[in-house]
């Protein structure tokens, strides 16, 4: 038992799941320039799980190059206005429930790539264009949330520019990110056995939304009410030890 606490402990963490600002990235920041704020936002971007699965999701069906630009556009143009604003104008909120609503935003992307609506539901669901919008809005305060940590200093003029260079960062790694994608989408989708692979992989999709959802829910719960936790507290607190304080000191 003491062996499946400490196992579900460590698959809990929020220091795992929400993909924050290490102290060794924040110090980065600090000795370098600009470029180290594009570095730090294009490895935020290509390990952020949840913004590329969403994008998965987005691009799963797209085949004409159009349609392409056309959605990946409109979701960069949703995140960068959320990302450069909130972070200038230093508005935030609890970055658990800003990914919580991320891990959503997967869970929908799947869903509706299965046509769950349609088919569960009887509900045609808004056009696709405007929920990648929004959901972009979304991503992009939780990106902002973590930009939010660093050490933008108080010139506006500077901070101004370190946004910008995070924002470019993201950007630079979402390429990559969606070169990637589209070779190993294209490669399968002339395969026999690529329908059972849409439903197979848009289901996951699903599973690893809700898998998120419960992970940063469990992380906010951490971060507002540690000892409301039923687990035994000593085989819990090595890995969520002094909680709180993590949270304030990240803001």
């Amino acid at each position: 038992m003491k062996f499946l606490a400490l196992l579900f402990s460590l698959l809990c963490a929020p220091s795992l799941w929400a993909h924050g600002i290490s102290a060794a990235d924040k110090q980065a920041m600090l000795d370098g320039g600009y470029l180290r704020y594009i570095w730090l936002g294009a490895t935020h971007m290509l390990t952020g799980y949840d913004h590329l699965l969403f994008i998965f999701g987005v691009i799963f069906f797209l085949t004409n190059f159009k349609d392409i630009v056309k959605f990946i556009s409109v979701f960069t143009l949703g995140h960068c206005i959320t990302l450069v604003f909130a972070t200038f104008f230093k508005i935030t909120a609890n970055y658990f429930l800003i990914d919580a609503v991320i891990a959503l935003s997967v869970m929908y992307k799947g869903f509706e790539n299965i046509d769950g609506f349609k088919k569960y539901f009887d509900w045609q669901p808004p056009p696709l264009l405007t929920m990648v919008f929004a959901f972009g809005l979304i991503h992009g305060f939780g990106l902002s949330t973590r930009l939010q940590q660093l050490p933008l200093g108080e010139d506006q003029i500077a901070m101004l520019i370190r946004i910008l260079s995070f924002n470019l960062g993201v950007e630079v790694g979402q390429i990559v990110a969606l070169a990637a994608m589209l070779v190993v989408l294209e490669g399968l989708r002339n395969r026999p056995s690529w329908n059972k692979f849409a439903y197979a992989a848009n289901v996951a999709l699903i599973a690893g939304g809700i898998f998120l959802f419960n992970m940063q829910f469990h992380g906010y719960w951490h971060s507002s009410d540690p000892d409301s936790f039923p687990l035994n507290k000593d085989d819990h607190s090595h890995v969520h030890q002094d909680m709180g304080a993590e949270q304030m000191n990240s803001h």
